[in-house]
């Protein structure tokens, strides 16, 4: 039980840092855009990674880690300055409130919380890398029982996330509003590329 505990503090203690999966859930709760479908799939893939690290973790070597946060920085990197572009571009002067969820394309939403989940290195860092790299000397059950810990609170945190956002939005029908949060986000992910940037560069 202890393990399990452990598990969830810790795997909670990692994903509150804001960043940008879960900007991205909190804009979805907001615009109340197959929020379930998101909260679903950032858990579940959580949940594949955190394992994955559990028990993979010791055939991963610093070159190789490296190499990996390289490439997804990379991808993150170009998929964040065409996610500013899309939003600046965007326009909440003439939105519709009444628009309801399915009126999206489910497609594009999934696509885009695959983006913001497996590009975003930081995932890995948290999940394969630090989960696994704590938990590698663990007896097998304890392995699970950390797993399942970590696991339980990504679930947790991102559907009292969406959920929240949801309920939040209610007070927020209005486009003035809208755009100021619009600007946030574009600046806050700019913020992100040049974090990310800087990554890139001090890797060489």
């Amino acid at each position: 039980m202890e393990f399990l505990i452990f598990g969830f503090f810790t795997g909670l203690s990692l994903i509150l840092a804001i960043g940008a999966q879960n900007f991205f859930v909190i804009e979805q709760g907001l615009k109340k855009q197959y929020i379930f479908i998101v909260c679903l799939v950032c858990s579940i893939s959580d949940l594949i990674l955190i394992f994955l690290g559990i028990f993979l973790f010791e055939y991963f070597n610093d070159f190789f880690t490296k190499q990996i946060e390289l490439i997804f920085n990379i991808l993150l990197f170009i998929f964040l300055i065409y996610f500013i572009f899309t939003k600046i571009r965007s326009n909440y002067s003439n939105i519709n409130f009444e628009i309801r969820s399915k009126e999206y394309k489910l497609k594009s939403i999934f696509l885009k919380t695959l983006a913001f989940t497996y590009l975003n290195p930081h995932v890995y860092s948290d999940t394969v890398f630090f989960l696994g790299n704590l938990s590698k000397n663990f007896e097998l059950a304890d392995k699970y029982s950390f797993g399942i810990g970590a696991s339980i609170s990504s679930f947790l945190f991102f559907f009292i996330l969406g959920y929240l956002s949801k309920f939040t939005s209610n007070y927020l029908k209005n486009p003035r509003i809208w755009k100021t949060i619009n600007y946030f986000i574009i600046l806050f992910m700019t913020g992100i590329v040049f974090f990310v940037l800087r990554e890139i560069i001090n890797y060489y």
